[in-house]
């Protein structure tokens, strides 16, 4: 059971479920599909933004 919770957790982690949870709970705003689209948005735009060389 602990195994399972703690899989659950590592899924979410890589699913940015919690990173979105601590957006949420950071603006004070509640989900919606707007939210999430600018959560996203703005997730891929940092990380896209940052050059890779080689």
């Amino acid at each position: 059971m602990r195994l399972g919770r703690l899989l659950l957790q590592l899924l979410r982690e890589l699913a940015d479920e919690n990173a979105y949870a601590r957006h949420l709970k950071a603006r004070a705003v509640p989900h919606s599909p707007e939210e999430w689209r600018r959560f996203s948005n703005t997730r891929l735009a940092a990380k896209y933004a940052r050059a890779k060389c080689c």
